[in-house]
């Protein structure tokens, strides 16, 4: 059984992504004050689902293409990552924005994977 987790963590990349707003897989994590290194990427998928005043503000006629590619602001990046502890977590990233001064989304572990 999985453990979740849902706490913010910082990452580092040895190669910033093209794009702030699509990801890739990040190098290492900073996770409760420790710095861990990304040791394998398992998978990776996107959820571009909108969520709270957002999923109500779209014109129907955009709805579908905003599921298949994302709009600005919405969906998640997920990876599926073995660190140099072994152990095994998913972390996404979330782009919605945080207000005006932190437009660019936001990094967490999302919950432990548990054989």
């Amino acid at each position: 059984m999985n453990q979740f987790i849902g706490e913010p963590i910082t990452v580092l990349f040895d190669e910033p992504p093209l794009f702030s707003k699509t990801p890739h897989c990040p190098n290492q994590l900073v996770w409760r004050g420790e710095t861990w290194v990304v040791v394998e990427l398992l998978s990776e998928w996107r959820n571009y689902e909108r969520r709270g005043r957002m999923k109500e503000n779209m014109r129907p006629e955009n709805v579908q293409r905003a599921r298949q590619r994302g709009s600005w602001g919405g969906g998640r990046f997920f990876f599926r990552v073995r660190l140099n502890n072994g152990r095994v977590y998913e972390i996404y990233y979330d782009r919605a924005p945080h207000g005006s001064d932190e437009r660019q989304g936001s990094w967490y572990v999302f919950q432990e994977v548990v054989a």
